[in-house]
């Protein structure tokens, strides 16, 4: 889509800046990597009521144009280098209304780069609530630029933005906040001359970041090292001057403009709420009771419609054995490819609760308060607070998890945090977990308040979450790194979850995980449907003439001789070939070579055992018999003992296995491009492997 005008975004962590974005762009958008790094680029298309269509970019949240990590640092160049691409005709800068001495910090350098800017007057109705009175007219005049008040919560303002959008000056017409030439006159006026720069800001912005841009060549970054050594430039003492004069001028502005009460009530009443919720001790109990009600949640709410679903597709693939014609293109159809979907399909509605209760409680303002209270303890083990945002984000997904440790400053914390956020149970687990659960563990409460196998899938999330404890423990001691970690968060004030919000993320993630679950699943099942349809040389008819024999058609019933037949078949075939292979390396973790062969496939991604399953019991199992999957699992049998295939022991093991087992090929390749070496994933990938058998083999001998 062409535009007629882009839009820059910009403004600090927590001010509305994403909830605005969505609101301008709807669906509308499109996430990719600003050229040359592995920074998240949103951008997205509005139409403005003037007609013409405006390109919104989404820059990262920062404080200031000094960057702090590699997300930060887009924001400088994005805005100052003139060949980026990206470069904005207008940037909206969103200040919380209820916060604005610290945001306008990051405003007024912005607008001293002399590009032209709107500022978004964002949670104006909070402000309001809480008895701050601005003058938004005297506000304006005073800064030169247009101020819109807005709510991007409560979709409030946001038609008078687009207004003022679409009028914007095309040349920045701002007030200069300070004297920009006063920090360090001599060196400004000589960089401005070599370089041809008649921006003031933008020279000394070069000055203090020339060694990390990439718009500069290499004579012009030794020009300025040159002119900093002979004017005898300290970057920290002329950024602290440089804040203290700007925040001279925000206080005069503020102490003209805003009138505030004595005490801000909603800020009070969230500090209120701190003391009980980010507690030392009650703190974390309330943590783990949500992380309990959650995992309980997932179980007995999700029971009914999952159901549904099993029984749609049992019946789906009933009726089409019945209407199409025997062979071998309606078994490829039915046994491969609709058997393999389901295996995913029947867990939308648990991967839709998961992503609803991380939605409400990242919307609340709750997960940074998780954030905060953990950092003590992550510091024990090497991490720093930061490090919680990827953990706790990998119960979703490994792959943005592991992108999202970029603000991570310190090398040696993010690397850690890069090789531990695997181990984090995320949505692709969720289904092998919730169907051995299932299968091994009694439906019923203890204590008349919790359910069994919420408990034990409970249980899984804690170990996972403690395996990555210690994990990063033993890398402490490993790595070495001689940076100092830091952490500071901004606590966000409580708020209402916005239900449309969770609505759509509850729909955009069950929908991405079914989109992407689903194609690796028709390959792997198409693999998989020929590799167990097949068979080396004639064996197939030699199993079909041995079952024609008077001693099996005279003892076995129709339904009884077919199962066999099927049975012999397919240990026969191709996959169970592959199957019978591996079977004496993980037979000491009771694993036979059907679950070898899910083992094998599912190396692709974790949810493909669920399908793997599902194809092989359907190609196992009787066409006129259909039966959902966890069904035919729970009836198999082991034909040397006569006993239950997944046992208590087998189904543990199982879950110690994918608890620690690497089987995500997009993690892998995520790992290798944050790193840029593939020792890192190869070290990641061998260690996960070692200790997967290891557990495997614990948990099986120790419940057998």
């Amino acid at each position: 889509m062409k535009a007629d005008i882009r839009v820059a975004l910009a403004g600090n962590p927590n001010t509305g800046k994403s909830t605005l974005f969505n609101v301008l762009t709807g669906l509308n958008q499109k996430i990719g990597n600003f050229p040359g790094v592995t920074v998240d680029k949103k951008t997205g298309y509005c139409a403005l009521p003037d007609g013409r269509t405006a390109e919104i970019i989404d820059l990262p949240g920062t404080y200031s144009l000094y960057p702090k990590s590699q997300d930060e640092s887009i924001v400088f160049s994005v805005l100052a280098d003139p060949s980026n691409q990206h470069k904005p005709d207008l940037v909206v800068v969103i200040l919380d209304a209820s916060n604005l001495k610290r945001n306008l910090l990051l405003y007024t350098q912005v607008a001293d780069l002399k590009i032209p800017v709107i500022i978004a007057l964002n949670m104006i109705d909070l402000a309001d609530k809480s008895g701050i009175k601005i003058d938004i007219d005297l506000f304006a005049k005073r800064l030169g630029v247009p101020v819109v008040p807005i709510s991007a919560r409560s979709i409030k303002g946001i038609d008078k933005l687009k207004t003022a959008i679409s009028y914007a000056n095309k040349i920045a017409l701002q007030e200069e906040s300070i004297d920009v030439e006063a920090i360090a006159p001599h060196l400004i006026a000589q960089i401005q001359e070599d370089l041809k720069i008649d921006n003031p800001y933008f020279a000394l912005q070069l000055a203090h970041q020339h060694e990390t841009v990439k718009f500069l060549s290499p004579e012009e970054n030794a020009r300025i090292e040159m002119l900093e050594e002979q004017y005898t430039f300290n970057s920290q003492k002329a950024q602290g001057a440089e804040t203290i004069a700007r925040y001279a001028f925000i206080n005069e502005l503020l102490y003209d403009t805003v009138k505030k009460p004595e005490t801000a009530q909603d800020e009070s009443l969230s500090n209120k709420i701190d003391k009980v919720l980010t507690h030392k001790v009650f703190g974390f109990i309330i943590f783990f009771a949500i992380l309990m009600f959650m995992f309980q949640a997932i179980f007995s709410w999700s029971s009914y419609p999952m159901e549904l679903i099993a029984d749609l597709f049992v019946w789906v693939q009933d009726k089409l054995h019945q209407l199409l014609p025997a062979g071998p293109l309606t078994s490829l159809l039915v046994d491969g490819v609709i058997a393999g979907l389901s295996g995913v399909m029947v867990f939308i509605p648990q991967i839709a609760i998961l992503f609803a209760f991380i939605s409400i409680l990242e919307d609340t303002g709750y997960m940074s308060r998780v954030t905060f209270m953990m950092d003590k303890l992550m510091r024990k083990v090497g991490l720093n607070g930061k490090s919680v945002v990827p953990l706790i984000g990998g119960f979703a997904c490994a792959v943005p998890s592991i992108m999202s440790t970029r603000t991570i400053e310190n090398w040696k914390d993010r690397m850690i945090t890069i090789m531990v956020t695997p181990l984090v149970t995320c949505s692709a687990r969720l289904p092998i977990y919730t169907l051995l659960i299932a299968l091994v563990v009694p439906n019923r409460n203890v204590w008349w308040l919790f359910n069994l196998q919420g408990l034990a899938l409970t249980g899984m999330y804690v170990f996972s979450l403690i395996s990555a404890v210690v994990v990063a423990f033993v890398f402490k001691l490993i790595l070495k790194g001689r940076e100092r970690g830091y952490f500071i968060m901004e606590l966000p004030v409580y708020r209402m979850p916005r239900w449309n919000n969770v609505i759509y993320s509850m729909y955009e993630r069950a929908k991405t995980f079914v989109f992407q679950a689903g194609k690796v699943i028709i390959a792997v099942s198409v693999i998989l449907w020929v590799l167990a349809s097949y068979a080396p040389g004639d064996r197939f008819e030699r199993i079909d003439k041995k079952y024609q024999q008077p001693q099996y058609t005279k003892t076995l019933n129709a339904d009884e001789l077919n199962r066999a037949i099927a049975s012999e078949k397919l240990e026969s075939s191709y996959a169970g070939v592959l199957g019978h292979v591996i079977e004496p390396v993980i037979r000491p973790l009771g694993f036979d070579w059907k679950i070898g062969i899910a083992l094998i496939t599912s190396f692709a991604a974790r949810e493909v055992f669920v399908g793997t399953m599902a194809t092989i019991y359907s190609v196992n199992g009787s066409a006129e018999k259909m039966e959902s999957v966890q069904k035919k699992m729970h009836d198999a049998k082991n034909p040397e003992t006569g006993q239950p295939v997944f046992t208590l022991a087998v189904a543990f093991s199982l879950m110690m296995f994918y608890a620690f087992a690497m089987q995500c090929a997009s993690t892998v390749a995520v790992v290798y491009r944050e790193t840029k070496n593939w020792h890192w994933p190869a070290i990641q990938f061998a260690y996960m492997a070692v200790l997967a058998y290891a557990a495997s083999f614990v948990a099986y001998n120790i419940l057998k």
